[in-house]
């Protein structure tokens, strides 16, 4: 018998959040967290049909000894913190594959006292190439497994019920990363699956002022409190030229408007020449020149507008900032666009690069609290999340082994020579779309 998706009725709602005038929140209803784009089997749970995969029991024996068994996280909510007066707030992070349906759901609970207008994500929802550990271990939990065809239809409705449902009436923006296109996934059935949150009223209202086509696009902006925020799809190495036309005429309309007094950029890769450049869009021959004339264009237009820019990205998974502070970007005595990367929601930890910042941190998860004041300025803030902020409903999902070991393990830079724990679903790629970017 096939199971059914996990009911949404119970699950951590936050508060009403604060936010800036004429700027009306969207609710996400139960309907609309069930919309379907393309057909979906139910839940897709049943029991092992393949000896080679490993069986619930296997995987439930391999985290015990890895992670000894813990007690209960403590809830304890967090007080609130008040913005300054006529400031208001955002969250950000990307990366929320692997462990995500844990992960997402604590910054939802922790970034709750800090009253968030909205959370955008930065790409980078489900693995794709393999089975997320936090899906496995949830069937698991059952006794049952996820096979590879079953897995690759259900990722994407998992990260609407497990991760976006956890922000309950909290705007929530979805960008695309370089795991959304990975076969048998592709641009048109992100465009179908999150047609719900690219299409949401403040950026249909948006696309309607600009006088640009209703039918929206994986690349996407809106203007809120004094701040365009623009997102650029990088998901496929490259920015089409189509795509930075619109920048830059994005761009040209925010110098001359005096509503905008700031622009936020966030991305999945970041541009090149970072600190990270090496898992960037300057790890890549193709896709360097395009990233040069984004980066080009945002610093004329910091420097023409006397506007401030700030660029966000994730794909590494790690935390960095002011990752354009480079020899190459400093050339000639310009100066670099503040930049950071915040690829913490639950992805398996790299590495850092080598001679990293002294405020770069990696093995941990959280988000990017932003500040915005009201001249338009925007100060950011790493925000770590730990075990004890998983909530409760989450922690009853799973094995009591797979939390601890989200946490403990789940790294590349921890447990460098560790084995992938669930089936892989596509054959490695070393360039491109592949799962190692």
């Amino acid at each position: 018998m096939w199971g059914q998706p996990p009911p949404l009725s119970g699950r951590a709602q936050l508060d009403a959040c604060s936010r800036p005038p004429n700027q009306t929140p969207l609710v996400y209803t139960s309907a609309m967290l069930h919309s379907r784009r393309d057909p979906m089997p139910p839940a897709g749970l049943y029991p092992n049909p393949n000896p080679k995969v490993p069986s619930a029991t296997f995987i439930i024996l391999v985290l015990a000894i890895m992670i000894p068994i813990s007690p209960a996280a403590d809830q304890t909510a967090q007080p609130a913190q008040t913005a300054p007066a006529g400031s208001w707030r955002f969250i950000v992070s990307g990366d929320s594959r692997n462990c995500g349906d844990v992960v997402m759901p604590a910054i939802a609970a922790h970034g709750a006292q800090f009253a968030p207008t909205f959370y955008w994500h930065l790409g980078d929802l489900r693995a794709i190439y393999k089975i997320d550990e936090d899906m496995a271990f949830e069937a698991a939990n059952h006794g049952q497994i996820l096979a590879c065809d079953v897995y690759e239809r259900r990722a994407w409705n998992d990260y609407v019920e497990n991760q976006i449902a956890a922000y309950g009436s909290v705007p929530f923006y979805v960008g695309i990363g370089n795991h959304e296109v990975i076969p048998p996934k592709n641009e048109d059935a992100f465009k179908r699956q999150f047609n719900d949150w690219l299409d949401q009223p403040t950026l249909q209202r948006q696309r309607l002022k600009d006088k640009e086509p209703a039918q929206p696009e994986t690349y996407y902006h809106w203007i809120q409190g004094g701040v365009d925020f623009i997102y650029l799809d990088n998901a496929a190495n490259v920015l089409s030229d189509d795509q930075l036309t619109w920048l830059i005429h994005r761009l040209d309309s925010a110098k001359n408007n005096p509503e905008v007094r700031s622009v936020v950029v966030g991305m999945h890769e970041a541009l090149p020449d970072s600190l990270a450049n090496s898992h960037s869009m300057g790890d890549n021959d193709a896709a360097r020149p395009s990233g040069e004339r984004a980066y080009k264009a945002l610093a004329s237009f910091r420097d023409e507008s006397r506007k401030p820019v700030y660029v966000l990205a994730s794909h590494s998974h790690f935390y960095m900032e002011n990752i354009f502070d480079t020899p190459r970007l400093k050339e000639n005595g310009a100066k670099p666009l503040p930049g950071w990367i915040v690829g913490t929601a639950g992805a398996v930890r790299y590495k850092l690069p080598d001679n990293p910042p002294p405020t770069a941190k990696t093995d941990l998860y959280g988000y990017l609290l932003a500040t915005v004041s009201p001249n338009g300025t925007i100060q950011f803030s790493f925000e770590e999340v730990h075990e004890s902020d998983v909530p409760q409903y989450v922690q009853q999902r799973y094995p009591a082994t797979l939390i601890p070991w989200c946490f403990a393990h789940n790294s590349q830079n921890r447990d460098p020579d560790a084995v992938d724990i669930t089936p892989r679903c596509a054959p490695p790629q070393t360039s491109g779309t592949g799962h190692g970017h």
